[in-house]
């Protein structure tokens, strides 16, 4: 897999890919997703493509104190083959690379094999509950 930074032409077939991935959701609209993250260390939003096609993605985030992970998919025809740990080692090294101390992501407590996943490569549950607040309509 080729790893790079996400463009402006991917956008398509990154939204598919989540649609695919089963990470969207009403409330939150991939497309401004999309567009306020390339306001915001716009180099830790990465893709991966295989043989030209676009089949993994991760989102990472930094603000001083925490590395943040979003939208990590692979598309369910090329699971199970190590890409999804290829694309978080990449967005790990950059954060890493920026000072981060610790990353943190958040996944649903029904999916069970993204949590599998996650502890697999060495992320463990912390003592914490996760709250947020909308601060306006996606």
């Amino acid at each position: 897999m080729t790893i790079r930074a996400y463009r402006p032409n991917d956008e398509g077939a990154v939204i598919d890919l989540w649609q695919k991935c089963n990470l969207t959701r009403p409330q939150n609209n991939p497309k401004r997703d999309i567009e306020r993250k390339l306001m915001v260390n716009s180099g830790l939003f990465l893709v991966g493509e295989v043989n030209g096609k676009l089949v993994a993605t991760v989102m990472g985030g930094y603000e001083g104190h925490r590395g943040w992970v979003n939208y990590l998919g692979v598309d369910p025809d090329y699971q199970k083959c190590g890409l999804g740990k290829q694309i978080m080692e990449a967005v790990e090294k950059k954060l890493q690379a920026m000072g981060c101390p610790k990353i943190n992501l958040q996944v649903r407590v029904d999916n069970g094999v993204a949590i599998g996943f996650y502890e697999s490569i060495g992320y463990s549950k912390d003592d914490v509950i996760s709250m947020g607040k909308r601060l306006m309509p996606d």
